[in-house]
């Protein structure tokens, strides 16, 4: 009997230590930037409010993570109401058709320490192209607050607006192609 109990014990602790997490992004301490050149001589920033990040991995150093990213379009904010309504608009992102945009990654390609390449699908303004980022996992930690476990990540990358057919009427001297992200998020365990 004593056996048998044994082999449960290590049977369970197996099972668990290769169970898979999932982890939703915290929306009071994640934010998805961008910047995108002006006339060639200014960076304009901009953000989109709201957005959701899932996050599920068997390894604790996130080496197998696959991300999942939705983004409703109509929450950019570049801090100028005009701009954004713009930005909203058919000349753009065409909001009214294209809702969200969307992200999941397909590869994950260790860099160095906590550092990786993500790979993976980007579905904006109708179009999906497939994308490449950085992405730096910051560690693991327990909240005080929330009393949950959290990790945190940063992602770096950049795109071409051009690929995606947004602001199509616009040459590069007025508003650049190359437009450069920045996620940083603060991750809680389902």
């Amino acid at each position: 009997m004593k056996k048998i109990f044994s082999i449960l014990i290590i049977a369970f602790i197996v099972i668990n230590s290769f169970a898979q997490s999932t982890w939703k992004a915290d929306p009071m301490h994640s934010k998805l930037t961008f910047t995108v050149i002006h006339l060639g001589i200014s960076d304009i920033f901009g953000l989109f409010q709201k957005f959701d990040v899932t996050v599920t991995a068997l390894h604790p150093d996130f080496s197998d993570g696959v991300f999942e990213l939705s983004t409703d379009v109509a929450s950019i904010n570049t801090e100028v109401k005009m701009r954004d309504d713009d930005l909203r608009s058919s000349r753009f992102f065409d909001v009214e058709q294209y809702p969200k945009m969307t992200f999941k990654s397909n590869s994950i390609n260790k860099l160095g320490k906590n550092r990786y390449k993500l790979s993976g699908d980007l579905t904006m303004h109708g179009i999906t192209k497939p994308v490449t980022m950085e992405i730096w996992f910051r560690g693991t930690v327990n909240d005080p607050h929330s009393k949950k476990e959290k990790c945190g990540f940063q992602l770096i990358g950049t795109l071409k607006r051009s690929d995606f057919n947004i602001g199509p009427t616009f040459p590069v001297i007025e508003i650049g192609d190359v437009v450069r992200i920045v996620g940083d998020g603060e991750f809680f365990k389902l």
